[in-house]
């Protein structure tokens, strides 16, 4: 214990919770096994529909999640800490992942439909936990750069579904009731060894962005080598040996977070923090502000200007500040509000109209005339697009934020009006249409995982971050549901043949994506006027910092 204290750094925690989500995004891995579960419990498709449902609502139900996180982590006492969230997140895991491993190898008796539903919903469910814990924890310990911080979590969550291919790919080809036990085993191990290596650190250190930067380069990196092994194996055929070698590749990216914390946490025994020495002198001196005016007057060397924070020395309680209106929202202050509202509306156009995409991405391209291999790559590239999304768009939103001064929900505004085009894209069923609008639609919809929770922690402040992000995010599976069942599904049997229910032409999904692509649009109208009710707030606050 007393090693791994001397471990433990801000650094550390970021490279374990890296890891974490690099494994905790099974929920995208549903197709690999779906045909499996189908055909062993005798379901038809459209009780295989109905259960997948419920695996959508449990990975984004996350309330749980953060009121769990609100209780253990940030308590006056510091009772428990993140770790609790994690290993609730993992027990869920192993249970859910369990049972319907059990189920599909015929080790229990065939459960009635319920108890599937159950057991996805409980295997989905642990990834609010996991997602919660690590987000959560890096924003405090990176507040100044919070969209940078939630961009490299989500967007290591959303390759997380890449990932756990490869895995199925070279070891578990053909075998998905053994990929159904690895998903039980190895997200629950893996998080169990690292959750205690996460932690909040409240220490600020002067060269953070900089070692941000490197984080952000390795997912980089590990997106474009899975974006082009990915190509590559729809395109040819690959032996064991070659794959094998493929994937010991890329563990050693995964792990070469590690050398990044190590020369931080390095650069830090190595030098004198002058923040340190100036707490001496505040010491000394008795001057009790001099360390909450100092931090505002800080500027690192890249020439950002920092954002207040709650990220302080002293504990944190009821009277930290939201940087908008002055006080720390729970959830049901959140909810009062109209902030919130348009938050959760923007949310359940975009990342409703998003997950209606890529679940129904197989069938648009069978209705286009896409070969297997097309379609495989489609929806494989898809955790790539989701990938730069989740990333680029929290880096860029706090590069304008830091040094232009632009108002973050500026960017969900323009991320919507993006994914309209990509909607209006796909319904044009021109060549190659599906490739450009899912790209589209992929990068624009991961967007919103990434700028959502950190508007939220600057709007309604930290201290109930993670409730209040996981409320606004059941907009998702409640826009997935009108979009997927009342738009997509209504409209595509009304046009399918009455003899073989399938419907084959551009016109099969037309309709249905204009009318995304108008409710996107009207998302986008949503978010402008977040915008324009927080502006000011920014602007002030930018200004406030550069003048100090």
């Amino acid at each position: 214990m007393a090693e791994m204290e001397r471990l433990s750094s801000k650094w550390t925690a970021t490279a374990a919770s890296i890891w974490i989500q690099s494994a905790a995004g099974s929920s995208y891995a549903f197709s690999i096994y779906s045909s499996a579960l189908k055909s062993s419990q005798g379901y038809d498709q459209s009780t295989l529909d109905t259960v997948s449902v419920f695996k959508d609502i449990g990975a984004n139900a996350g309330i749980l999640s953060g009121i769990l996180y609100s209780a253990v982590a940030l308590n006056r006492r510091r009772i428990g800490g993140p770790w609790v969230v994690h290993a609730a997140g993992a027990i869920q895991c192993f249970l859910g992942y369990f049972f319907l491993w059990a189920a599909v190898t015929g080790l229990i008796e065939r459960p009635p439909v319920a108890a599937v539903c159950l057991f996805l919903f409980l295997a989905a469910h642990a990834q609010t936990f996991y997602n919660t814990a690590n987000v959560v924890t890096g924003v405090h310990n990176f507040s100044e750069y919070g969209g940078t911080i939630v961009g490299i979590m989500k967007g290591f969550l959303g390759l997380s579904g890449a990932i756990l291919f490869q895995i199925y790919w070279t070891f578990l080809y053909k075998k998905p009731a053994s990929f159904l036990l690895m998903l039980a085993l190895l997200p629950t191990i893996n998080t169990l060894l690292l959750m205690w290596f996460v932690r909040i650190h409240k220490k600020y250190e002067g060269n953070e962005k900089k070692h941000l930067n490197s984080f952000s380069l390795i997912a980089l990196i590990v997106a474009a080598y899975l974006m082009g092994f990915i190509i590559l194996e729809n395109l040819l055929t690959l032996c064991l040996a070659i794959r094998v070698v493929a994937f010991v590749v890329l563990i050693l990216l995964l792990a070469s977070p590690l050398c990044i914390a190590i020369r931080a946490r390095q650069g830090e025994s190595n030098r004198v923090s002058p923040t340190l020495l100036a707490e001496g002198d505040q010491l000394i001196d008795g001057e009790s502000n001099w360390r909450d005016t100092e931090k505002s007057h800080i500027q690192d060397p890249s020439g950002y200007r920092h954002l207040p924070s709650n990220n302080t020395d002293r504990e944190l309680d009821s009277n930290d500040r939201s940087l908008q209106s002055g006080e720390n929202f729970n959830l049901v202050q959140a909810m009062c509000t109209m902030d919130f509202w348009i938050l959760f509306i923007a949310m359940a156009c975009g990342m409703g109209s998003g997950l209606a995409t890529i679940n129904n991405l197989n069938q648009i391209g069978g209705s286009l005339g896409y070969r297997t291999f097309e379609k495989s790559t489609l929806i494989s590239l898809w955790s790539i697009w989701n990938f730069l999304g989740r990333f680029g768009a929290g880096y860029v939103s706090d590069h304008f934020l830091h040094l232009r001064g632009w108002a973050r929900p500026l960017f969900i505004v323009i991320t919507l009006t993006g994914m309209s085009i990509g909607h209006v894209v796909i319904a044009s069923g021109m060549p190659c249409a599906l490739y450009t609008g899912s790209l589209l639609v992929g990068v624009f919809y991961g967007s919103q995982w990434s700028l959502m929770p950190t508007i939220t922690s600057e709007i309604f402040g930290v201290l109930h971050m993670g409730t209040i992000f996981n409320a606004i995010t059941i907009g998702a599976p409640v826009g997935s549901y009108i979009f997927s069942v009342r738009v997509i599904g209504h409209i595509y049997d009304k046009e399918a043949s009455t003899a073989w229910n399938t419907c084959t032409g551009a016109h099969c999904f037309r309709l249905s994506f204009l009318i995304m692509a108008c409710a996107t649009f009207l998302g986008s109208l949503t978010a402008l006027a977040l915008f324009f009710r927080t502006i000011s707030f920014y602007s002030q606050d930018i200004d406030g910092t550069s003048n100090t």
